[in-house]
């Protein structure tokens, strides 16, 4: 029952679109979002050492993390419907807009000597909230900015994007903190601008004239879930992913004791940082070939046995060598799987649920990693690292046999071909590493 979305197709012979690095829509898109993201990141690290340099309080500084996380669990439904409902790009000059001024009035606040915790936790919220907003949108106008064929190297590129702003906006955000404690979030009020400046000159629509319809939240919402839970695969593949999220938060966790009790030092996790973030780079420029070439089960199936493999192998070493290469390994696949999940998603998704979809994947596949903080901690606490990471691997080992015997992963079909078992539904977002949800 699934559908192909995207834009609509016109009849007759079309001239080949253009190479991506010749489009200057995407590339506009694609550069305007990146430097939205990179200065997010940085104010994102700049925010906890704000709190602890400055008013000398982890506690505040754990309570602007909460404001900032807070919209993840609150507005990805809402976001979903609003997305599919409103113009897309009116949305994200709205979402740049609003970030725009949140920045803006915290270092206006910084540069005057003045601070109060509320107005950090709201500028926090807020950027959490329109980051939620921009990226469901953002996904959801790829294809209409992209040829048909493209979609899978455009969205390889957005990961790899995505990817290097993780990698490059902790010692961004720790820099310009060194330098002026406000320039972090003047940093990011000018990523807002430039992504603004660059969706405003845009020539192309980002979705399919619509006609107007009554205002039916709950309708649509239940619209998404309907579309999202009634795919074989997707039911199936959205459960094994929120099992692995979980388990990445309890390995990242079971990581940081493991180098303390090896002798080593916080600056050996930021290393571990900088490579497992090359390896997810390399995996998301890898990841468009891969998707091309192999079936969207075979692609979950073999990312979930090189974690099979890898995560339990972290409890055997302390070397801050041997660690950065098993967490790029983890990342290179958990990219991979990103790429397949992103491609899935828009090309099987009807083009009015797209932002709905993309909520309701997101929610469902990363609502309880929470939980992964929780359950690691205690299982530290009793068993220490090396019990925790044979129960993570132990467990990773049975989703990996789940994913390998569930005819519905096993069989699954990328959008649009020609099908030998009913074709499979969009994946749900997948992991992205030890720095992220995993």
């Amino acid at each position: 029952m699934s559908a192909v979305g995207g834009p609509a197709v016109t009849a007759g012979p079309q001239p080949p679109p253009p190479p991506l690095r010749r489009n200057r829509d995407f590339l506009l898109l694609w550069l305007g979002a990146g430097l939205s993201v990179l200065g997010d990141r940085a104010a994102t690290v700049a925010f906890p050492l704000l709190m602890i340099w400055y008013s000398g309080s982890p506690g505040q500084a754990g309570l602007v993390g909460f404001a900032g996380l807070l919209p993840m669990l609150l507005f990805q439904l809402p976001a979903g419907v609003l997305v599919d409902r409103l113009d897309r790009r009116t949305t994200m000059v709205v979402c740049d807009l609003a970030g725009l001024v949140a920045m803006v009035s915290l270092a206006v606040a910084l540069l005057h000597g003045t601070l109060w915790l509320a107005h950090i936790m709201a500028v926090a919220f807020v950027e959490g909230t329109a980051s939620i907003f921009y990226r469901l949108a953002e996904r959801a106008a790829v294809p209409h900015v992209v040829g048909t064929g493209q979609v899978s190297t455009a969205l390889s590129q957005n990961e790899a994007r995505a990817r290097a702003a993780g990698l490059l906006g902790q010692p961004l955000g720790s820099a310009l903190y060194g330098a002026a404690r406000w320039s972090p979030f003047v940093a990011a009020a000018l990523g807002h601008l430039l992504a603004l400046s660059g969706l405003l000159l845009i020539r192309r629509k980002f979705q399919r004239p619509r006609d107007p319809a009554p205002w039916r939240p709950r309708a649509e919402l239940a619209e998404g879930f309907a579309w999202l839970l009634g795919q074989r695969f997707l039911r199936a593949a959205i459960s094994l992913v929120a099992v692995t999220n979980i388990l990445f938060q309890a390995l990242t966790l079971a990581l940081v004791l493991v180098i303390k009790e090896g002798g080593g030092s916080p600056a050996e996790i930021g290393i571990i940082g900088v490579v497992s973030g090359l390896g997810g780079i390399a995996g998301a420029l890898t990841g468009s070939h891969v998707v091309r070439r192999l079936r969207p089960g075979t692609v979950m199936i073999c990312v979930f046995a090189v974690w099979t493999l890898l995560m339990p192998l972290v409890a055997l070493t302390a070397d801050v060598v041997l660690l950065g290469a098993l967490f790029a390994g983890t990342s290179f696949a958990g990219a991979v799987l990103n790429v397949m999940a992103g491609v899935y998603q828009v090309q099987a998704t009807p083009d009015e649920l797209q932002g709905r979809v993309g909520g309701v994947a997101g929610l469902l596949s990363s609502g309880a990693s929470s939980l992964g903080s929780l359950a690691g901690g205690y299982a530290l606490e009793r068993t220490g690292p090396t019990g925790t990471l044979i129960g993570v691997g132990a467990v990773m080992a049975a989703t990996t046999l789940a994913a390998a015997l569930i005819p519905s992963v096993r069989t699954a079909r990328r959008p649009g071909a020609a099908p030998s078992a009913p074709p499979a539904p969009s994946g749900p977002p997948g992991p992205s590493g030890p720095s992220d949800t995993h």
